[in-house]
């Protein structure tokens, strides 16, 4: 049974949203919500709320291309503004998707634009390599376009991010969603990582989930916690369909999921309003594709080529241990385009760089069948032999039939069965005479 705590905060957040006090939580993964009566309840964080930004900045695309602005005046002071500032700028926003405001949106607002304020510094950056493909996925599908924040809480936009459970990526899939969704995952290859196939796997989802619930709060709730989930909450609660007012039947991170969403939206479109200035960032290379049916790993391409090994993970993430697997199907490989004419120019030489020891699974071994000298000294051998001989003498047992007794009656008695009696003594049929004896092991 739900708390009276719960059941309160739900009815406070719809009608009075002004009323609700969020709080620090008592650790760096959550907040803690306080209702009027003061009674608190901690909500989790999404995990891409708790990323640390130095591991972000060291992602290879972040080191390459981007750095930080050197002339953002007073980029560490957060400004405060009243809540009616907040309700009009969100209004304002140009979204088919609700984001309405309360004070639990409120303190996402405050964790982005104070603690978390150089993570969005280097999302803003980011953003540069990844809301193109997010826009192109979700315009396919005809999606809202405020969608291409979900990885913003979902990930930090860590095309390499995986979860506490083993979600994974920009979009954090799991194994068996992502399956679902047309991404190969196995011990090479793990689409979940590569930025195209996940967010079109993303859009698909979405647009299916939309099918289900008509409502995109509820939407973005189960993209976070799976839409039977929802449907728990949502017969819990007698039936709303309305996010709010299901909200304290939902995991604890879900309740915090959707308004960290809006809070996502607002930091992205009002960051210089609070003194939040975007990372530079420099446009890598144009890149082109090519297929390659062979295996080849990035070892041999960077030492033929001259590349760096580094750029050729983050091009190609998807490929989990530098190992393109060609010779399964054939696989795409992702090259700045101004090495691509090198690369088919150079392939036979790539392919044939130190292939013995980067590409070690063996198609063909000889087995050793010379008998130990230690064996041949100690007559081991032929020990284990008579032992093993002596073993299946003691196990093999026979009994004399006795008048009347059937074959199923002997299986019985002896533990075993009558076809299994059959087989040992060759007999065809069932009649058996007295007198005769039977092997039954």
């Amino acid at each position: 049974m739900w708390s009276k705590i719960s059941k309160t905060i739900s009815i406070t957040l719809m009608l009075f949203p002004l009323a609700l006090q969020a709080q620090t939580g008592h650790g760096d993964d959550e907040i803690v919500v306080k209702d009027k009566e003061g009674n608190e309840e901690a909500i989790d964080l999404p995990e891409g709320m708790t990323h640390d930004v130095d591991s972000l900045i060291n992602l290879y695309m972040a080191k390459k291309y981007m750095v930080e602005a050197d002339d953002c005046q007073m980029r560490d002071v957060n400004p405060v503004f009243e809540d009616e500032v907040y309700k009009d700028r969100l209004s304002r926003i140009p979204s088919v998707i609700e984001m309405p405001y309360n004070d639990v949106v409120r303190k996402f607002i405050d964790l982005y634009s104070g603690k978390l304020r150089h993570s969005v510094s280097y999302m803003l950056g980011a953003s540069n390599f990844y809301m193109p493909i997010f826009e192109e996925a979700l315009e396919a599908y005809q999606l809202p376009l405020e969608l291409k924040y979900l990885p913003v809480i979902e990930s930090a936009l860590n095309p390499t991010a995986v979860s506490r459970v083993g979600a994974t990526g920009l979009w954090q899939f799991m194994i068996t969603t992502g399956k679902m969704y047309g991404l190969n995952v196995n011990s090479l290859v793990d689409d979940r990582r590569d930025p195209i196939k996940a967010s079109y796997a993303a859009a698909q989802y979405l647009k299916d989930l939309h099918k289900i619930f008509g409502d995109w709060n509820l939407v973005i709730a189960a993209y976070n916690c799976g839409p039977e989930t929802v449907n728990k909450a949502i017969r819990r609660s007698k039936g709303e369909t309305d996010y709010w007012r299901i909200y304290p039947y939902l995991p604890k991170e879900t309740r915090g999921y959707v308004p960290a969403f809006i809070a996502a939206n607002y930091i992205m479109t009002y960051y210089c309003d609070h003194n939040i200035c975007p990372m530079r960032t420099r446009l890598p290379d144009k890149t082109d594709t090519v297929m390659v049916n062979r295996d080849v790993h990035f070892e041999q391409i960077a030492a033929v080529t001259g590349m760096e090994k580094e750029q050729l993970r983050a091009l190609n993430p998807s490929y989990r241990r530098d190992v393109v697997p060609g010779k399964t199907e054939p696989s795409c490989l992702r090259l700045p385009q101004t090495r691509m004419a090198q690369f088919i120019d150079m392939e036979d030489s790539i392919y044939s760089y130190k292939t013995d020891s980067l590409l070690t699974k063996r198609t063909e071994v000889a087995v050793n069948k010379e008998t130990p000298a230690y064996s041949k000294r100690s007559g081991r051998s032929s020990r284990h032999k008579s032992s093993y001989k002596r073993s299946r003498r003691k196990r093999t047992r026979s009994v004399t039939i006795r008048s009347g007794q059937t074959l199923s009656e002997i299986a019985r008695r002896n533990g075993t069965t009558v076809a299994r009696i059959k087989r040992l003594n060759g007999i065809k049929g069932s009649n058996i005479r007295a007198g005769k004896r039977l092997r039954v092991r």
